[in-house]
């Protein structure tokens, strides 16, 4: 079924500009509007490939859950004279997915005897033995298998519905190929980033040897440092993570799990975060246990966070991003987090081998999206927790030399993509070039269409 057009509507700038940013491709090769007013009410829906979309729809009702069959509506896209018309808005789209606006289930829905266990559970969590804590979280987290939405192990919703708007942009000006600005400096194929939570005061005391394993493999982290109540955080202390090249950046507040429960109290809590930010040096920010609002983002006063998980099957608040690139919410720039976090590796799934990361490492990299770890120190002190770990490392340094995967420290990707998100991409008659701060390490690739797929090419020197 087509869309009628009688009710053209002008091209959407703001459609055109989230995929033209994504890209960083030129604006002449994007044309967007919606064809036909979109339905009230908001919901799931898919536009071709593996990927769900939320928002509102023309000609079809989206339906009010992830799971079922949805309704696929990209025989529902229509092109003439160069432009394409959708049944939605792409912007709305992926807004609702990045910021997880979908979710029913966040922080700030819980039923109020879900406040009460919580309070109750983080008040006596100190005399609580591990064995216990264990016990209460896999409990509480025992339905992560049913849960449908995002996709597991890895969701790559965004991403998905950004390949097939270009494909359709290709396809609706009879272009052979796009020309834009690569995802990564030098041609890298995908980055990855290693973290380390510092939880406490074991944690703090085995920095050292985790910073002697990652520089064994050639890899620097950044180290996530509770600033109260955990434990002491000595100028001695960061200085021993700084001055080895290492990065810190500040996680929270105190770990009590409340920073985002209330927002006068948040307000005043942001005030001491930013400050031990300022006296850390850290441009970067991580919430404890991942609660997250990111309409709340704004009074922090990071370059970027990394309190975003792509899909949270497995923590407390539950949802996900739903993309494995770097986004900007407001002027911070989010580094979601895209793999299994150590400490559910180990204790909700009982695993003790890199399989699963290997295979979240294969999903993201098909992508050419960022592969974000972490592991605690605390968590990796006995042998076998630690051998883990250690392979993980010398998997990643194996994929660093033979297929130059990019693993830099979180500070080093935000600088990249905000200049790549000013670069330039100029076409004349010599040649498809990038201009702009930066652009000496960027990479000039092209979009095009194979076996009805976007397939991305990427030459070799800038």
């Amino acid at each position: 079924m087509d869309l009628t057009l009688h009710n053209r509507t002008p091209i959407s700038s703001t459609m055109n500009e989230s995929v033209t940013q994504y890209y960083r491709c030129l604006e002449r090769y994007i044309k967007l509007t919606i064809a036909d007013p979109l339905s009230k009410e908001e919901g799931f829906f898919r536009f071709g490939g593996e990927g769900r979309c939320y928002g509102q729809l023309a000609r079809d009702r989206p339906s009010p859950i992830p799971n079922g069959k949805l309704c696929d509506v990209i025989s529902l896209a229509v092109t003439e004279n160069g432009i394409t018309y959708l049944p939605f808005d792409v912007t709305q789209v992926v807004d609702n997915l990045r910021l997880e606006l979908y979710s029913k289930n966040s922080l700030h829905d819980e039923t109020l005897l879900d406040s009460i266990l919580k309070k109750i559970y983080y008040l006596i969590r100190p005399l609580l033995p591990g064995g216990v804590r264990r016990l209460l979280q896999k409990a509480r987290l025992s339905d992560w298998k049913t849960l449908k939405f995002p996709s597991w192990p890895v969701d790559r919703s965004v991403d998905i519905l950004f390949e097939q708007v270009l494909l359709l942009s290709l396809r609706s000006q009879g272009l052979e190929r796009i020309p834009f600005i690569w995802f990564w400096p030098d041609g890298a194929p995908s980055c990855a980033i290693m973290t380390h939570d510092v939880e406490t005061a074991v944690g703090r005391d085995f920095c050292k040897a985790v910073m002697d394993l990652d520089d064994a493999n050639g890899i620097k982290a950044c180290f996530s440092v509770v600033p109260e109540d955990r434990y002491q955080v000595t100028n001695e202390y960061l200085d021993s993570i700084w001055k080895r090249g290492f990065e810190v950046c500040v996680q929270d507040l105190n770990h009590d799990g409340r920073l985002f429960k209330d927002r006068k109290e948040f307000l005043v809590r942001v005030e001491k975060i930013n400050a031990y930010g300022k006296q850390y040096g850290a441009t970067g920010f991580r919430s404890a246990v991942l609660y997250r609002n990111q309409l709340w983002f704004d009074r922090l006063e990071f370059s970027y966070d990394m309190s975003v998980p792509n899909v949270a099957h497995l923590e407390p608040q539950r949802g996900g991003c739903c993309t494995v690139m770097p986004y900007f919410v407001g002027d911070i720039l989010e580094l979601p987090v895209t793999t299994t976090q150590d400490y559910a590796l180990f204790n909700y799934l009982n695993e003790y081998s890199i399989d699963l990361w290997r295979r979240q490492i294969e999903l993201i990299m098909e992508q050419h999206g960022l592969i974000t770890f972490i592991v605690h120190p605390d968590y990796i002190t006995k042998s076998r927790e630690w051998n883990v770990y250690k392979s993980l490392l010398e998997h990643l340094a194996r994929l660093r030399d033979e297929m130059n995967l990019w693993i830099p420290l979180p500070g080093e990707v935000d600088r990249w993509w905000r200049q790549r998100a000013k670069m330039t991409i100029v076409e004349d008659d010599h040649g498809v070039r990038v201009e702009g701060e930066g652009s000496e390490r960027a990479r000039v690739a092209y979009a095009s269409e194979m076996n009805g797929k976007l397939v991305y090419t990427v030459d070799k020197k800038g």
